[in-house]
């Protein structure tokens, strides 16, 4: 059994290894800098080995993440050093670039958890079945609203709310390659909007222009129909919708008011951070806090289920552990832009964290943005943790914390993302643009944190600033 999940996950992580490599030896002077295996940095040999043991023992995914991030921590401090210096001083300075986005994604990962539990009190989801259409569509339907939410929402709420419609009018039966789907469709809705998603409101904040990634939503609608179509008669073979049991009981409004003023709260402190305070997004957690603000707020109206906090801390602590694994590799430089080297990126961001990634491609320029966006945005539907949708969605339903059944249920996705991808360059073709700002602002160049020369680090490179995080972290 572990021999086939190794197999299974075995094309993704020699991905990590392959792309490891290759920006080894595009950082300048990185070329032989520290130990490695095979031309191999240790230090993604160490995050492979961690993703392997997350792909092997589901069960104990915190335990495993934990474990990898104290090793390649150890490992750092005693070879290497970090991007802002050796040792402790250089992992503080590190830990204080890195809180601003590890505070929002915990803030939106809880708060969420509470948003959506609330949603299903409201017996919103119950009334549904008489709305939505019967058979195969009635599933794709939802999938398709998702989307739609998730390009004006937080990607991690439009999967928890579609995933709470799902174990309602599915009564509690639901298909893992249906559970993938609404992961993909969350990711894929907020692929071509600058509010959508963390890698677009990224590069909203850097300059550029919105209309420059709307184009993604080609490849994003592709993929929907393909993984959509698939996903949806799966769970109608395994669990068909459920027809109106007869009851009407009514709807809690002030509980849908709650969860309408959550989401209001969030996008609204989205849109004007990033608009009216660009420079401070990177300063103070606002969205995770704007979130919880409007949770304290309303819960004199409908106390929130609070039982539900410490099962969502685990699954919120283990997606950090990743994400701090992957903001401690070696990656200075990308491959030269290219649409190669986005379709890359998407097979990359399903098990690395998307942001730096994200940052770097901005740094160096020279990228079509839809095609990136949806390449990067999308790509971590393919394993549930590659996505902090898919994290939020497997602490909704344990049985998805399995890569090799994500990936062999769940394969549509993979297709979905290939097929997306090359509708996207056939119709809209590979439309690179040019650097959108010529210099760093004064502001912002102060803010970069440069590399100190020395024997852990071969020369001078900045690690760009985290903007403030608008959904998820990995995709």
């Amino acid at each position: 059994m572990l021999r086939k999940l190794a197999h299974r996950l075995g094309p993704a992580l020699w991905l990590v290894l392959i792309f490891s490599a290759g920006s080894a030896e595009a950082a300048t002077g990185s070329a032989g800098e520290g130990p490695q295996v095979l031309g191999i940095p240790v230090d993604f040999v160490l995050f492979a080995l961690t993703l392997l043991g997350v792909a092997l023992f589901h069960h104990h995914t915190l335990q495993v993440a934990l474990t990898g991030l104290i090793t390649i921590g150890i490992y750092k401090l005693a070879f290497t050093g970090f991007a802002a210096g050796p040792g402790l001083t250089g992992l503080a300075v590190h830990l204080q670039h890195e809180w601003v986005m590890l505070s929002n994604l915990l803030g939106l990962l809880l708060g969420f958890a509470l948003l959506a539990r609330h949603f299903e009190d409201s017996r919103v989801p119950e009334a549904l079945p008489r709305y939505l259409p019967a058979g195969w569509l009635g599933g794709f339907m939802l999938l398709a609203m998702i989307f739609v939410l998730s390009s004006f929402l937080d990607n991690i709420a439009a999967a928890l709310i579609g995933g709470t419609i799902a174990r309602i009018v599915f009564r509690h039966r639901i298909h893992i390659g249906y559970l993938a789907a609404i992961v993909a469709a969350s990711n894929a809705g907020g692929s071509g909007s600058v509010v959508g998603d963390t890698t677009t409101t990224m590069m909203w904040i850097d300059g550029v222009s919105p209309l420059d990634v709307t184009h993604a939503y080609v490849a994003a609608g592709t993929a929907l129909l393909v993984s959509g179509i698939v996903a949806a008669l799966q769970q109608h073979r395994y669990a068909p919708i459920a027809a109106p049991d007869g009851r009407n009981e009514p709807v809690d409004w002030p509980r849908v008011l709650i969860v309408g003023f959550i989401l209001v709260a969030a996008v609204a402190t989205n849109v004007t951070v990033n608009v009216f305070f660009a420079a401070a997004s990177d300063r103070f957690p606002f969205l995770g806090a704007a979130v919880w603000v409007a949770l304290l707020l309303a819960a004199p109206v409908r106390r929130p289920e609070w039982r539900l906090l410490p099962e969502a801390l685990k699954g919120s602590v283990f997606l950090l552990s990743l994400v701090l694994c992957a903001s401690l590799m070696p990656v200075e430089k990308l491959p030269q832009a290219s649409w190669q080297t986005a379709l890359g990126l998407g097979f990359v961001s399903a098990v690395f964290d998307n942001i730096p990634l994200t940052a770097l491609a901005l740094a160096q320029g020279g990228y079509d943005w839809g095609m990136l966006a949806y390449a990067v945005g999308f790509g971590g539907s393919m394993i549930w943790f590659g996505s902090s949708a898919g994290v939020a969605l497997a602490n909704m339903f344990p049985e998805a914390r399995s890569a090799g059944r994500w990936l062999v249920h769940g394969w549509h996705v993979t297709v979905a993302y290939v097929l997306g991808f090359i509708a996207l360059l056939l119709i809209v073709g590979w439309q690179p643009r040019p650097p959108h700002k010529a210099k760093l602002s004064a502001p912002t160049e102060a803010r970069l944190v440069a590399r100190p020369n020395g024997p852990s680090s071969p020369g001078p490179s900045t690690v760009a600033p985290r903007p403030m995080l608008a959904t998820s972290p990995f995709s």
